[in-house]
């Protein structure tokens, strides 16, 4: 386990304090004399002064307080003034660059309070001099003051490049799952339709030819196994379409799209599972690709599940038109028998159909009318989202009622 780094020996500010030392003993022997000559206990006083140094950055206060108390008697004895300059301006200039600007001021208040003190005490001469280094220990501090304000814009910057970095990946997760969700929304419209007639008419097939096999109806058999293969073409042709609609360009219009033009083919194939179908559509079909295509996904997930819950020849009426900027869907599945609560687990019929009315900014019920019907309404916005006009809130006939129907 690494050792965390305030208990660790800084190396770099130890080597720091080994240079500072040797300056200082080379200002004592080759500088200029400016107080008495260091004895034992000078020496004493010069060395310790720069051993705080090693803790400046762990423990920048502690230190710098370390260094003033080591630093007045040094001074007040008289010793070699200059031979501390540079360890001294070190330890101003991290606490301005590691403090608050208030712990900053305090520190050179009192440095230069305690340096006039001295030097004044000691005669006018040295006091003049006391007041040209107080310039520098300001110099000092205010580089210690713009170093840290430059390390806190930079971490500042990088704190915002973070932020927004993570907002990039969210924003390219978030569009990620929005994909996701549209391919299995439409596998699964596709798919659960094409299967669930495949299903019907392969049950037609096996009851005819378990029937009665001496009489076997071979023209029946023949049409339900054709039946089937128009189904299974049918089904690749439109998952080539929305294979297709996912490769292209977003902002490609061209991309196919089924829409309104697509629902008579669609009613045709539920028509040959057996299914009773009555289609009513605008006479101008002149819609947006996008509300069009969830129309037809709409009615063909209401379809499909009118098929496999509708039981025997189920009576199903699409009824599609415009009234005030909006286009209205209805699907109502008029069954032979009463309604009954779904076995199969739940699906994601229902969420598909909610989610397709909602993608174009529509609003969508399902739910019984009555023991016999199951309808479906939606309301699709035919203007743009930010200018479309206030909708009347789509039938709720079902809202109160089961939705087992939809799976």
């Amino acid at each position: 386990m690494t050792t965390p780094t305030r208990h660790r020996l800084p190396y770099a500010d130890a080597l720091l304090a080994v240079l500072l030392t040797l300056t200082a003993i080379l200002v004592t022997q080759l500088g200029r004399h400016d107080g008495r000559p260091l004895d034992l206990l000078g020496w004493t006083l010069l060395l310790t002064a720069h051993a705080p140094t090693v803790w400046r950055r762990t423990a920048p206060m502690r230190s710098f307080v370390a260094l003033i108390a080591l630093l007045v008697p040094y001074h007040a004895l008289g010793y070699h003034h200059s031979a501390l300059m540079a360890v001294s301006m070190v330890a101003l200039y991290t606490v301005a660059a590691t403090q608050t600007v208030p712990r900053s001021l305090l520190a050179g208040a009192g440095v230069i309070g305690v340096v006039l003190t001295v030097k004044f005490g000691q005669g006018l001469t040295e006091g003049a001099e006391a007041l040209r280094v107080s310039g520098w220990i300001v110099a000092f501090l205010a580089l210690g003051a713009c170093v840290r304000y430059h390390r806190q814009n930079m971490a500042a910057a990088v704190e915002r490049a973070e932020r927004a970095e993570r907002s990039r990946e969210e924003e390219v997760r978030r569009r990620l799952a929005e994909e996701r969700l549209l391919i299995a929304r439409d596998l699964h419209d596709l798919l659960a339709h094409s299967i669930t007639l495949v299903g019907v008419r392969t049950s037609v097939a096996a009851h005819l030819l378990a029937n009665d096999p001496e009489r076997l109806d071979r023209a029946a058999v023949a049409q339900s196994l054709d039946d089937i293969a128009e189904t299974c073409r049918s089904a690749r042709g439109e998952l080539r379409t929305t294979l297709e609609v996912l490769r292209h360009d977003p902002e490609d219009d061209r991309a196919p799209l089924p829409g309104l033009g697509a629902l008579p083919d669609l009613a045709a194939t539920t028509r040959a599972s057996g299914a009773r179908v009555t289609l009513d559509l605008p006479e101008e079909r002149d819609v947006p690709a996008a509300v069009g295509a969830a129309t037809y996904r709409i009615v063909q997930e209401s379809l499909t599940n009118a098929v496999r819950h509708g039981g025997p020849r189920p009576s199903i009426r699409v009824l599609v038109h415009e009234a005030e900027g909006a286009l209205r869907v209805e699907v109502t599945n008029r069954s032979t028998g009463p309604l009954r609560p779904s076995s199969h687990p739940p699906g994601f019929g229902l969420i598909g159909l909610r989610e397709q009315a909602r993608s174009v900014g529509g609003t969508l019920s399902a739910g019984p009318d009555s023991d016999h019907v199951f309808a479906v309404r939606a309301l699709l916005p035919l203007t743009p989202a930010g200018r479309r006009p206030a909708l009347a809130p789509v039938a709720a006939a079902g809202a109160s009622g089961t939705e087992e129907g939809i799976r």
